[in-house]
């Protein structure tokens, strides 16, 4: 990687660079007896004590001594995208708040803390829009408390990867004890290429409401309550979906929330019985010719980052990552 022109290596960045992307490059001792160089792409989230903090997009922040870095300048703050719909984060924020409402919400500043008995962390986590009011400390204070006093775990959603998101609340959240228990990708794709998979899609049943049936094959559901049944069923035009197995459980299962230009798509199971059948295609194609019909042009959904199997299905749909959130829990 060339930082100058003429291939210099120069340190073009300052502690006034704080909030930015950065490109640094950096020594390290490989154990091989001779140092090599190794470079980290993100956002510059502190720069202090002679240490620097950059939040890579994944959520992973990386520690820098000043002492090791040989080369370092400000980049664009998100790589141009060559496919899928144009939108930002501020938009798919919205949109994908609005698929997991929650039972029970209350505002802190411009968060949103939500709770629904505990199901799903995306309908159990403050959701942070901006700023909370508060010094974040005493904002994570109110956090928890508000969690505490419904018998549930703290979480704070926050996002990272694209032009917008939250890196620097990231560092913040770690600096004060908070961890990351798990990440996932906000995947984005045109409807029409969904919609035009697969031809075995007229074997979906397709409704407005479920019952127990698809509930059991919800895996992530555990036991039914009114709480569940208000999350899933919440958004602006919502569907579901299933193709009938050997019993009565569904052989697979998917659930589309359409909101605007945008078809939002979860839920997809399928009995390991039926899998390699492609019936998660057929799910999401019979879903995405009903958000058509509703007028949407647009595709997202969200896949956990060790999730490898979901993530090899949607890329070869044409889903590619936009940006990736975080819900980050107190430290033991």
């Amino acid at each position: 990687m060339e930082f100058t022109g003429a291939g210099r290596l120069e340190v073009r960045i300052t502690p006034l660079d704080v909030g930015k992307r950065v490109s640094i490059r950096r020594l390290v001792d490989t154990g091989a007896g001779a140092p090599a160089f190794t470079d980290t792409v993100g956002v510059l989230t502190s720069w202090d004590n002679a240490v620097l903090l950059v939040t890579r997009r994944t959520g992973e922040s990386v520690r820098i001594p000043e002492a090791d870095m040989v080369a370092g300048k400000v980049v664009p703050a998100a790589p141009a995208r060559r496919r899928g719909p144009a939108t930002d984060f501020a938009e798919l924020s919205r949109v994908t708040a609005r698929a997991w409402r929650p039972v029970e919400s209350e505002p802190l500043g411009e968060w949103e803390l939500r709770a629904s008995s505990g199901f799903t962390r995306r309908a159990n986590s403050a959701l942070p829009g901006g700023d909370p009011g508060l010094p974040l400390t005493e904002a994570l204070a109110r956090v928890r408390d508000w969690y505490a006093a419904r018998d549930l775990t703290p979480y704070v959603q926050a996002a990272t990867g694209a032009a917008g998101t939250q890196e620097e609340l990231c560092a913040g959240l770690e600096a004060h004890g908070w961890r990351r228990e798990v990440s996932a990708d906000v995947r984005i794709a045109g409807l029409a290429p969904v919609a035009d998979l697969d031809a075995d899609a007229e074997r979906v049943e397709l409704a407005r409401s479920f019952g127990e049936a698809w509930l059991r094959r919800y895996q992530r559901s555990g036991e039914a309550g009114a709480h569940i049944l208000q999350v899933l069923g919440s958004g602006p035009s919502v569907w579901f979906a299933s193709v009938p197995g050997t019993g009565d459980v569904p052989a697979a299962i998917g659930r589309c929330v359409i909101d605007g230009r945008w078809a939002g798509f979860m839920a997809v199971e399928v009995d390991p019985a039926y899998r390699r059948q492609g019936l998660a295609t057929a799910v999401m194609t019979a879903l995405a010719r009903r958000a058509l019909e509703e007028g949407a042009s647009a595709a997202w959904l969200q896949a956990e980052t060790d999730n490898e199997g979901a993530r090899a299905l949607y890329r070869g749909m044409g889903f590619e990552t936009h940006h990736s959130y975080h819900h980050f829990r107190p430290g033991v």
